[in-house]
């Protein structure tokens, strides 16, 4: 099946690279692992725990490519799938589950429309509701790169609010793995580049970025969500966050590109620039 690349011009090209992203990776995650085959998938098969810092980096490396990486976007796609084809069980209740399941993959992908809603209400512009359908519309595209089955996509905005909706009161669980994501970011280990002489300062810097990224991905999450999983969050935290988006909002448009955007997707919107500008001198000639 051919499947159109994302470029220039998407939603997707000027979203899905930047380093804002990382603000909401964690609730992803914890999204995900409540739906009780992704959760019993992820205990069973993810180095999510012993290697965190390398799976973050594989994952972050496979979301740009599937933006900006052209004809490479559904080839990694087909990749994932190839990667996944193996993985399934039997999970702590006796129930069968596999990576692959139509629904589970479909969550997976669907989940992350709504976190890229929660971005930029967080921490950017929130997207209008004609800019919500057109990265809606761009998101089923999306799924289809990654091969998510047609008929566990809603067709539109609306139907994927109900979808959503549901999927949060009747699927989604308080899963242990979800409950285990949430404990094993308050105790991020050092990166493995860090030279050894640094190693003992990362101790309360490792404290201080896992409670931020705790407290993110505890206030992102929505309110339905935290419920589920027994989390507390009071005005008080409302309003810390509130202060955390109001500057990542301000900061991020003022920050030069190569700042703004993760390697793979500043590289591939500077040669899209450089090509753009070959095109037009080649028009004018």
């Amino acid at each position: 099946m051919d499947v159109e690349p994302f470029g220039p011009g998407s939603l997707h090209w000027d979203t899905a690279g930047e380093y804002r992203n990382l603000l909401v990776a964690g609730s992803a995650l914890v999204l995900q692992t409540m739906h009780p085959a992704v959760g019993a998938a992820v205990a069973e098969h993810s180095t999510y725990k012993s290697d965190p810092w390398g799976r973050l980096t594989r994952t972050l490396t496979s979301v740009q490519t599937w933006v900006y990486g052209g004809a490479g976007g559904p080839a990694e796609g087909e990749r994932l799938r190839r990667l996944h084809r193996d993985i399934s069980g039997v999970d702590e209740h006796g129930r069968h589950y596999h990576a692959l399941n139509g629904e589970a993959w479909a969550w997976v992908h669907l989940s992350l429309f709504e976190r890229f809603l929660a971005l930029n209400r967080w921490f950017g512009t929130p997207f209008t509701h004609e800019q919500e359908e057109r990265f809606y519309a761009e998101s089923r595209q999306l799924g289809a790169i990654l091969r998510v089955p047609e008929r566990e996509m809603p067709g539109d905005l609306a139907a994927y609010r109900r979808y959503f909706d549901d999927m949060v009161a009747d699927r989604l669980e308080p899963h242990p793995t979800a409950l285990e994501v949430l404990a094993v970011m308050r105790g991020t280990p050092p990166p493995p580049g860090l030279p050894r002489q640094l190693r003992g300062l990362w101790t309360p810097v490792g404290a201080g970025s896992g409670e931020f990224n705790h407290f993110v991905t505890v206030g992102t999450l929505p309110p339905a969500v935290r419920g589920k999983l027994g989390l507390r969050w009071a005005a008080r935290d409302e309003r810390r966050l509130r202060q955390v988006g109001h500057a990542v909002a301000t900061l991020t448009p003022r920050l030069p590109e190569r700042l703004r955007y993760m390697p793979i997707a500043y590289r591939a919107r500077r040669v899209a620039r450089r090509a753009r500008r070959v095109e037009r001198l080649l028009r004018s000639a």
